[in-house]
């Protein structure tokens, strides 16, 4: 039986590098997509006992999606799952904010998340089944004061995941979202926290592994084959 096939994108490091671990020990063969570490994300493939291979692209241009789709296409003859997860931040207040910190974070956070998805339909829709994950935040919840930007982007890919699982619904695609809290991770180590931990309910930051749970149990399980169009905050109680 040919194994199914994740693709999962900024996976290199953090939560998307748990991410795809994750999916590879339940069985997957895993697409490690990278944008500008190689090595980090071949040291994730050495990990996965030959369970996956690395494909670099900056999801946020559309020809190098094209691509990135074409190669794992090419290698592996299908997809079955997508993870959204490639991510950055520009954090700064709104009046200080530069255009290009701006544009850089809506191109890669929410651009990159239609581009990616555009991509993996046209795949999905020949096989009459696929689950799409997108990682979102909840700074797209709840708002954060200094990422304007950022919040913008996740909010939208909230707004997105919910019109496009209405579209895909009928040919048994399922698209959600998950919305992590403060995760420990390169993208928050330098963060003063606070204050911050005294609006988590659970007295901490969460762990990589734990959104990478959230993801198998939408990606994999035969029980989330009836969720879609949802958005799962993964977040120590924060966002409720």
């Amino acid at each position: 039986m040919t194994k199914p096939v994740a693709l999962v994108t900024g996976a290199s490091r953090g939560i998307g590098r748990a991410i795809a671990l994750e999916l590879a020990q339940a069985g997957m063969t895993v697409a490690v997509n990278y944008a500008r570490s190689p090595e980090a994300a071949q040291s994730v493939v050495a990990q996965m006992e030959g369970n996956g291979a690395i494909f670099g692209a900056d999801v946020s241009q559309a020809d190098q999606v094209q691509q990135l789709f074409a190669d794992v296409l090419e290698k592996f003859g299908r997809l079955d799952v997508l993870v959204n997860n490639a991510g950055i931040t520009r954090d700064g207040l709104l009046m200080r904010m530069k255009d290009e910190d701006w544009q850089q974070v809506i191109d890669l956070n929410l651009t990159g998340v239609f581009l990616c998805t555009r991509a993996a339909t046209k795949l999905m829709l020949k096989q009459r089944s696929g689950r799409i994950i997108n990682i979102s935040s909840t700074s797209g919840v709840l708002g954060n004061a200094g990422q304007a930007n950022y919040a913008a982007a996740k909010a939208g890919v909230i707004g997105f995941t919910k019109a496009v699982a209405r579209e895909l619904s009928s040919r048994g695609i399922t698209v959600n979202a998950v919305a992590p809290g403060f995760i420990d991770t390169d993208m928050t180590k330098d963060l003063k926290l606070d204050g911050v931990l005294a609006q988590i309910p659970l007295g901490r930051v969460g762990k990589p592994e734990e959104i990478a749970g959230t993801v198998r149990f939408l990606a994999t399980d035969p029980a989330a084959a009836y969720i879609t169009g949802q958005v799962i905050c993964v977040d120590g109680g924060m966002a409720m």
